[in-house]
């Protein structure tokens, strides 16, 4: 049933004014209301079952309403009170928070809330994604209007330039899942081969890579032939690859700008969703 008013008239000469606030309540409005409205000295009845399904009725003798209010008063009357019970009413399947992260829908945490295909993990009070190889990388952030969150890149161990999902291949995500790497990700390479430099990558010495082995983390890395490259649409989508005899580590900035200085930089993987069908 579509959102609306429904007027039906009673043998008692009362009507009864039901709004629904779904587009599938299930049984017929008037099945639940009262068969006998003279007995309801109520103006106002709500009707809630199934927590996320809400009925309201305006129930009084008809005398009343037309006599002292018009049809536009009714509407104002139930809209106003509608929004003060929606506010009441709790999100449907929304995900209990994960430490201070809230975990908007369709993201899951467990089989009993949010969308089980779009599952992300609640560990020890840290929100984490599982890639197809069994790694976790923490979520830093969730844009959920974006349909976006950003994972944190894997540690590049101190002292070496191995990235610690070195022994996995880097990242991968299940193609057959509803996640995929966007094309925001400036993506940097540290420790490669020689056949790198067939590749379309950047790697001069103006590459973003040379700015980042300066860095704390980086350091490992200084010296080594090192690319960049911004994760586009015509590179796969659910891999970030590294390995030993080719680049041993990568990190990756969002949304990295030309001019931007390394301290402006915002570390992460961003990943995004396809929503809900």
């Amino acid at each position: 049933m579509e959102s609306g008013g429904i007027m039906e008239a009673r043998p008692d000469c009362c009507i009864t004014w039901l709004y629904a606030v779904s587009d599938s309540l299930g049984p017929r409005l008037h099945d639940i209301a009262p068969r006998d409205t003279a007995l309801v000295p109520e103006f106002l009845i709500v009707f809630v079952y199934n927590i996320s399904h809400i009925a309201v009725g305006l129930l009084a003798p008809s005398g009343i309403f037309s006599s002292a209010l018009n049809t536009r008063v009714k509407m104002m009357f139930v809209i106003v009170f509608l929004l003060t019970l929606l506010s009441h009413v709790p999100a449907r399947d929304v995900c209990p928070k994960c430490g201070t992260m809230e975990v908007p829908y369709p993201l899951s945490t467990s089989n009993n809330c949010g969308n089980p295909r779009y599952r992300i993990y609640c560990n020890n009070g840290a929100l984490e994604f599982l890639s197809a190889q069994g790694f976790y990388y923490r979520i830093l952030s969730i844009n959920p209007s974006a349909r976006k969150l950003v994972i944190s890149p894997p540690l590049i161990a101190k002292n070496t330039c191995c990235s610690s999902d070195l022994s996995l291949g880097g990242l991968r995500l299940d193609e057959n899942s509803l996640f995929n790497i966007s094309t925001r990700n400036t993506v940097m390479l540290f420790n490669c081969s020689d056949n790198i430099l067939l590749s379309p990558l950047n790697c001069s010495s103006t590459s973003f890579c040379r700015q980042y082995e300066g860095a704390g983390e980086g350091s490992g890395c200084k010296g080594t032939l090192c690319c960049h490259f911004l994760k586009d649409s015509a590179m796969t989508s659910h891999r970030i690859r590294v390995r030993a005899g080719g680049c041993t580590a990568y990190t990756s900035v969002v949304d990295i700008k030309p001019d931007d200085p390394i301290d402006r930089w915002s570390y992460g993987i961003e990943l995004q969703w396809l929503p809900p069908f």
